[in-house]
């Protein structure tokens, strides 16, 4: 102690104080790579877990900080069960690569994408009324309707609608969908539809004179290089890593026949159509209005994608619509479809930090789930984004009648990557 002998006792006491407080400050601090390393295992066991457990058969995961991908893995399964909830012989590996069915996340990396491009060469403008290019909405009870309230489910449109009953086709689905009765008023409340976004995908037909598929391919696939984004993949190309999904369609089947779910629809005797899948989906649509009325095609679900495809349109928009080489949208455009609305939704995109998967995300986070286990979130604040890819549905149903719910994973996941920014960031 011959280092204090000279100090009087009162100052001896506070140094030692302060110098044990620092000390424990900064054996609290953690660097980068450490917090990397920390964020890397917290993941890695969350997702590990499930998969032994077999609560999923598999998953994809990438995440982006900046112009770096800090964590790209895959875990599992592409397909662990056939029909007959039997584990198939030698099942395929998860892998980086493999092709996914991204459901409703259809409806922003393609359908929401195509108004932006629209949108920003002028053709439309999103408080354009839907009756100006779809005459069924021109009636008195729709004629208020615009492209706005299509994009924030905001419309009054049914929530869901088993189109197939009445529609065989994507102009019979357009019509019928144009016929029905709104169930709620318009721009009074938010309910998700998958309506509004098959006449989204209308609309993009209508006004663009190009099939809604050939207009995303030639106008954001292309340009952007995600070169594995498509409708239909077994039709259009030798696509074999693809992820299987449901064993036919048994939770859709009970949405009709089930009226507790509450999509009970006077009009529709569930035993006059019969035309339900009976095998395995790996490469055809899950959602049924896609596949039974529209051929694989629809603004609502269909694409199929993967995570680095997927990674590029995100940088684009996290990137105020920029690329590496060209403004690809505008960044006015970008900040109209990415500002809240009343409901703290942005235009396609989520935006509420309620919602369960990206919960209490900083102001600005936007992202979107699919039906078959798929998401998305990015927070612009810390130019960092979350792709989480899983094919839930490949385990069957539980027996609840409910597949296995995946929101409680992503939000894990999600605040796994807000410590880990709040530790770089020395918070």
């Amino acid at each position: 102690m011959r280092l204090f002998r000279n100090f009087p006792s009162c100052q001896l006491i506070l140094f030692l104080l302060m110098f044990f407080s620092f000390s424990t400050v900064f054996s609290q601090n953690i660097t980068p790579k450490a917090a990397w390393a920390n964020l890397i295992t917290v993941i890695d066991s969350i997702l590990q877990t499930k998969v032994n457990k077999d609560e999923i058969p598999g998953a994809v995961i990438e995440i982006k900080k900046e112009n770096q991908i800090i964590y790209k893995q895959a875990y599992g399964y592409a397909q662990k069960y056939d029909y007959n909830h039997h584990l198939v012989n030698a099942p395929d590996e998860m892998t980086v690569n493999t092709l996914f069915d991204i459901a409703s996340l259809t409806k922003v990396i393609g359908t929401t994408t195509s108004i932006m491009l629209l949108a920003d060469r002028g053709l439309l403008k999103v408080d354009d009324p839907v009756c100006k290019y779809i005459k069924a909405f021109g009636t008195p009870d729709k004629r208020d309707i615009t492209i706005q309230h299509l994009l924030t489910h905001t419309a009054g449109l049914y929530e869901w609608y088993p189109l197939y009953y009445r529609a065989s086709d994507k102009e019979e689905s357009y019509r019928l969908i144009g016929e029905l009765p709104l169930m709620f008023p318009v721009g009074a409340q938010r309910r998700y539809s998958d309506l509004g976004f098959v006449i989204l995908g209308e609309i993009v037909e209508i006004v663009s004179g190009l099939p809604l598929e050939k207009f995303e391919m030639q106008n954001i696939f292309l340009p952007l290089q995600m070169k594995n984004t498509t409708y239909n993949p077994l039709r259009i190309g030798s696509y074999k890593n693809i992820a299987a999904t449901s064993h036919g369609n048994p939770f859709e089947k009970r949405m009709v026949y089930d009226s507790t779910l509450g999509f009970k629809i006077k009009e529709i005797d569930p035993v006059r159509w019969n035309g339900w899948r009976s095998y395995t989906l790996r490469g055809e649509v899950n959602d049924g209005n896609a596949w039974y009325a529209n051929a694989g095609i629809s603004g609502a679900a269909g694409l199929f994608s993967t995570v680095d495809d997927m990674q590029k349109l995100v940088d684009m928009l996290i990137n105020k619509g920029k690329t590496s080489d060209t403004q690809f949208i505008s960044e006015k455009t970008i900040h109209t479809f990415l500002t809240k609305d009343k409901f703290n939704n942005g235009l396609g995109w989520m935006m509420d930090p309620d919602n369960s998967f990206m919960k209490n995300g900083p102001e600005g986070t936007f992202g979107h789930t699919g039906f078959t286990g798929t998401s998305i979130v990015v927070v612009p604040q810390y130019n960092i984004s979350v792709i989480l890819l899983i094919n839930r549905q490949n385990t069957g149903l539980l027996s609840t009648g409910e597949y296995y719910n995946v929101s409680p994973i992503r939000l894990q996941v999600f605040n796994a990557i807000l410590k880990y920014q709040k530790q770089i960031a020395g918070q």
